[in-house]
């Protein structure tokens, strides 16, 4: 086995370790699955222990392919990263990007963003893995995450995107007329409030409120759960209850009526979105313009720029 074919192995056992797939690993490499396979089994063969298990369904990695990988992934970063900033000094940034961020950071920072992100460097390729738990960027293959402040881990580099966040509780005209509109958080355990359960922990969300002696959570209750933000938004539009959404998903259907905000004056700003990376010696060129463009071209909502209060003609 020449050193290409070891270097080449080993790049192809730490695709597969990441992807959990032969043929996801060939996709982001752009061979076959066969080619990926022959790779990984002259690699096993050489070293005479096994690295993977396989089955029809999935691949795992053994006790020695864990630890094997724990030893080859920063060196393979680290060449990764050389080689593409030895071809950025030849031309644009390339390669693929593998990006893992909540489904709302995916809808209000990054999609409206793609397009011109993806005219101005067109040698890159990026991939959006949406998910609701904090993922491990390094085991995931992740070049990059973006999550709420408050959700980061220690070991990474972070860099705000698009300003804090407000939080506000709405309901439909219809909704409110039928149950009345609550004046504090307190008279919410008359109404039915359409909870969020938090994916990762599987806890149920407080909302949270600001008044003079600072901000408190209060545990409401309600006959709707979901662990799908989405879903808690069209039920809220659909009348079926109140619901805390950020101002930002909300923003088209405060100014048509579809949504009105209760509570304004206990509104609670909360950290907002940051897009984190791996602390490492180098930057890919890829990763450098992507953060770059997104923490630039991510606007920051100016303070008091949302709707506040309401009014409803029961008339």
């Amino acid at each position: 086995m020449s050193k290409h074919e070891t270097l080449a192995g080993l790049a192809a056992f730490r695709s597969v370790a990441r992807l959990g797939s032969f043929t996801r690993a060939a996709d982001a490499a752009g061979v076959s699955p066969s080619a990926v396979s022959q790779g990984v089994r002259a690699l096993e063969a050489r070293l005479g222990v096994r690295l993977l298990h396989r089955s029809s369904r999935r691949v795992t990695l053994t006790e020695a392919g864990h630890a094997f990988l724990q030893q080859i992934d920063a060196p393979l970063d680290r060449i990764d990263i050389a080689m593409q900033q030895a071809r950025a000094g030849r031309g644009a940034p390339s390669g693929l990007l593998r990006i893992n961020l909540s489904r709302l950071a995916a809808d209000l920072l990054v999609v409206p963003q793609l397009p011109a992100f993806l005219a101005r460097y067109p040698d890159i390729q990026v991939e959006l893995f949406t998910d609701d738990t904090l993922s491990d960027l390094v085991v995931g293959g992740f070049d990059a995450g973006i999550r709420l402040g408050q959700s980061l881990a220690r070991d990474v580099i972070a860099r705000p995107i698009g300003g804090a966040q407000q939080r506000v509780v709405v309901g439909t005209p219809d909704y409110l007329r039928r149950h009345g509109v609550p004046a504090a958080p307190g008279d919410l355990a008359a109404h039915d409030c359409i909870r969020f359960r938090l994916p990762g922990s599987g806890r149920i969300e407080a909302w949270r409120f600001a008044e003079a002696g600072g901000p408190f959570e209060l545990a409401v209750h309600g006959r709707l759960v979901f662990a799908d933000d989405r879903l808690v938004r069209e039920a809220a539009r659909d009348g079926l209850g109140l619901s805390r959404q950020f101002v930002q998903s909300i923003t088209e259907d405060l100014a048509a009526g579809r949504l009105v905000e209760v509570l304004a004056d206990y509104r609670c700003a909360q950290p907002g979105f940051y897009l984190y990376f791996p602390a490492r010696e180098l930057m890919a060129p890829k990763l450098r313009v992507f953060v770059d463009f997104f923490c630039e071209a991510v606007p920051t909502p100016p303070p008091g720029s949302h709707p506040r209060g309401f009014s409803l003609n029961y008339d």
